[in-house]
């Protein structure tokens, strides 16, 4: 068993499984709202305050770069057959982002980063950006995304009244869920010892991450992945891990790992030692079937990885996240869990 899991194991045993629902589902009185989103982070987000009153699709699936995404003509139609379109903003979308403009003066379209973080919080970009789109790594700031997710749901033509309470009820339930997963990243990324707090990854997605739970953050690539990595990218970064000790650094799902793989030999030729830590998800959620296809379990995940792979140790789970885990471990059984965590 790896020192993760043992790590998780702890957390999940200081979980009640027994929690009830924070809202009780209701059937709509009217047929369900048609949402398409861009990201997976968001269409889980109106899915889980939506419930049965909206019917949520989205373009970029599971290990999908939304920097290089290219709209098929499918994506275009299934765009021009949403009642909703829920994108991110702030350059998240790329080229789609022309496209997203043109269908918004005849569908409602909300960009829910956008609208989410004031102007005085959103993060510069040096890479062709305005500002950094990655709002999602920050669950304080994805907490408040959720609240204007249920709102733009509650005002959308074609929910009742019925449906409309119920969204609000699930909307703040969610607000305080990741709020409470907030306090938990930071408890957990609090016990990472002062100098290994250096988080390397293949390009530049967690600012908002390491500006919220007080990590330094560091990318081979920018912001965006449309240009490849330099050489004097890939030495610098092998200087700075050598130099730091840095145990561990990491490929995000939705980039190829040879950029990282080159930093690693550039720290064994320095006569350094740092490993490939597991996989994190930045732009992308993990696939449906796993509990990292939910934005709950993206952050958990790439919370636990992080504090465990640079030497903190993982804190118990808050109770408001029972219902998640028990939906995902029925029963209390880890075993699922404890096999992905060693993969």
């Amino acid at each position: 068993m790896t020192r993760l899991a043992r790590t998780f194991t702890t957390a999940l045993l200081l979980l009640v499984l027994a929690w009830p629902s924070a809202t009780a589902q209701q059937a709509p009185a009217t047929a369900p709202l048609t949402v398409v989103a861009t990201v997976g982070m968001i269409a889980d987000v109106a899915r889980q305050v939506g419930g049965q009153c909206v019917n949520v699709e989205f373009l970029m699936g599971p290990g999908s770069d939304p920097h290089l995404f290219r709209a098929s003509a499918g994506d275009i139609n299934k765009l021009r057959r949403a009642q909703l379109i829920l994108f991110g903003g702030l350059g998240l979308e790329g080229q789609l982002g022309e496209v997203l403009t043109g269908l918004s003066r005849s569908i409602p379209a909300v960009a829910v980063s956008e609208a989410a973080v004031p102007e005085e919080q959103r993060l510069a970009s040096l890479a062709g950006y305005a500002y950094d789109p990655h709002v999602w790594l920050d669950a304080s700031q994805w907490a408040d995304a959720a609240l204007v997710i249920g709102e733009t749901l509650v005002d959308a033509a074609g929910v009742d009244a019925q449906c409309g309470a119920a969204i609000g009820e699930r909307a703040a339930a969610y607000h305080a869920l990741l709020n409470d997963l907030d306090d938990w990243a930071r408890r957990s990324l609090g016990t990472i010892p002062d100098e290994q707090r250096v988080l390397v990854t293949a390009h530049d997605a967690f600012a908002y991450f390491g500006r919220a739970y007080d990590i330094e953050v560091v990318g081979v690539q920018g912001i965006s992945t449309e240009t490849e990595a330099a050489v004097a990218d890939i030495r610098r970064v092998a200087d700075l891990v050598v130099e730091r000790a840095v145990p561990a650094v990491f490929i995000e799902s939705t980039i190829n790992p040879r950029t990282l793989q080159a930093v690693i030999d550039g720290v064994r030729q320095r006569g350094g030692d740092v490993r490939l830590g597991a996989q994190l998800y930045a732009d992308s959620l993990g696939a449906g079937d796993r509990p990292e296809g939910t934005y709950v379990g993206m952050l958990v995940h790439d919370v636990a990885v992080i504090t465990t792979e640079l030497g903190g140790t993982v804190a118990g789970l808050p109770a408001s996240a029972a219902e998640w885990l028990a939906t995902w471990y029925p029963d209390g059984d880890t075993d699922l869990f404890l096999a992905r965590a060693e993969e």
